[in-house]
């Protein structure tokens, strides 16, 4: 059994057998040692080897990446690779892939699967993006017109999907097309990963509000994908999408923060700094927000100690692997509406200065950045959380019906067939 003392020690032979390397101490010897260096060749070989050692994901199986430990200790590794100064994996770059491509190949992919894909996701070789939303459907999903036509051996895929993060980026993408029209729209859905460098997948930028395209639109024309790409049955799309949605929008909105981090801890810092712009308005707004901040805070860290005792499922030799529920959509809406309003209240704080913006230049940047950028900035990029990773109307509803048991909304087209769907 895998315990807090056992990860420790690997972790300190991972240490030791890729050292990082120091700056020289200063000329007198005073002061504190220089931070590590890491060549991209030895950050890359640390990379890999501490995936090799179980120390990636600590809840994965072994031989792909963990150890089936109890998902609450990897946080023993990171602060044991912190402390060391071991480079990291540059998680806001490869977000999609560690997020949702990871846990959906471990849940539905096949053996070769997991071993192709599983590794340089983890460490950054290849970046995923996720071929899901199209401007056709809205914010109705299973309603996608991509469709995907056997071939022999392969699937033959032609749509659109849009706002598309990092796919101009990405090695790979996770994708779900219609294989079935003669069966209503949730059932006739198949889930591929899709080479995102075949001649038939064309990447077109979308600039958005601030003023870079961090999203993109994707046209797939005649792309070829092996059926040996198929993750899940045919037509059982749906179903792989949803582990996918569920840790997308766990991600999102359950990421581990301190106390006053994140976004409120600027509103926090501001406020401080800046006395001679407060208000009691202001204030009393902003101890609300800092006190439902801490809340969902403290109830993402409740989802997460959740998450390491669910069994929704048993790997091959009994191992626990716990899966999102739909508590994760209560935590993203609650992400998406704290990320606009207290963004709003900064830039409403800082009056003028708010209004600052430093570079409206057209660029595809890497990520978002909400704690690097200014105000005008957060408040801006804020406006996609209520969209991005399923909308808040929708969140709600799965909210109502899966969570509080609330009766469903009527709908007329959960037994018709795709094709005949008016459109």
């Amino acid at each position: 059994m895998t315990d807090a003392d056992d990860l420790r020690r690997r972790t300190a032979e991972l240490l030791a057998a890729h050292p990082p390397t120091r700056l020289p101490p200063p000329p007198s010897n005073e002061g504190p040692v220089g931070p590590h260096l890491w060549s991209a060749t030895e950050r890359l070989d640390f990379l890999r080897a501490r995936f090799d050692a179980g120390l990636a994901w600590v809840h994965f199986p072994q031989g792909l990446g963990g150890l089936d430990a109890p998902r609450s200790l990897q946080a023993v590794v990171d602060a044991e690779l912190d402390a060391a100064g071991a480079p990291g994996n540059d998680p806001g770059r490869i977000g999609i892939g560690l997020g949702m491509a990871a846990p959906t190949i471990l849940q539905f992919g096949t053996d070769e699967q997991k071993q192709r894909f599983l590794r340089p996701l983890w460490t950054g070789e290849e970046v995923w993006c996720q071929l899901f939303s199209e401007p056709g459907a809205g914010s109705d999903l299973a309603a996608l017109a991509t469709r995907a036509v056997r071939d022999g051996e392969s699937w033959i895929v032609d749509g659109q999907k849009v706002w598309t993060s990092s796919a101009h980026l990405a090695r790979w993408a996770i994708l779900i097309a219609r294989t079935d029209p003669d069966v209503p729209k949730h059932r006739g859905i198949s889930y591929f990963v899709c080479d995102m460098t075949d001649p038939g997948v064309e990447v077109r930028p979308l600039r958005q509000i601030t003023g870079e395209a961090e999203f993109n639109e994707v046209f797939l024309s005649g792309v070829r994908i092996p059926d040996a790409h198929r993750l899940g049955e045919v037509g059982a799309g749906w179903k792989v999408a949803q582990t996918t949605l569920m840790n997308e929008r766990v991600a999102i909105g359950g990421a581990r923060t301190p106390r006053e981090g994140g976004m409120i801890g600027i509103a926090a810092a501001d406020w401080r700094a800046r006395p001679e712009l407060r208000t009691h308005d202001l204030h009393q707004r902003l101890l609300k927000l800092w006190v439902e901040a801490e809340v969902a805070r403290l109830t993402g860290e409740r989802l997460r100690q959740q998450l390491s005792r669910t069994l929704n499922s048993v790997r091959a030799g009994g191992a626990p692997m716990g899966q999102p529920g739909p508590e994760g959509s209560g935590m993203k809406l609650a992400f998406a509406r704290l990320a606009q309003e207290i963004s709003g209240w900064e830039v409403e704080f800082l009056a003028e200065d708010g209004l600052t913006y430093d570079d409206w230049t057209m660029r595809r940047p890497d990520g978002v950045d909400f704690t690097g950028r200014e105000a005008g900035y957060r408040y801006l990029r804020a406006k996609g959380n209520s969209i991005e990773g399923g909308t808040s109307e929708v969140l709600l509803n799965i909210v109502a019906e899966r969570v509080l048991g609330l009766p469903p909304e009527p709908r007329t087209d959960k037994d018709v067939a795709w094709k005949d769907l008016p459109r």
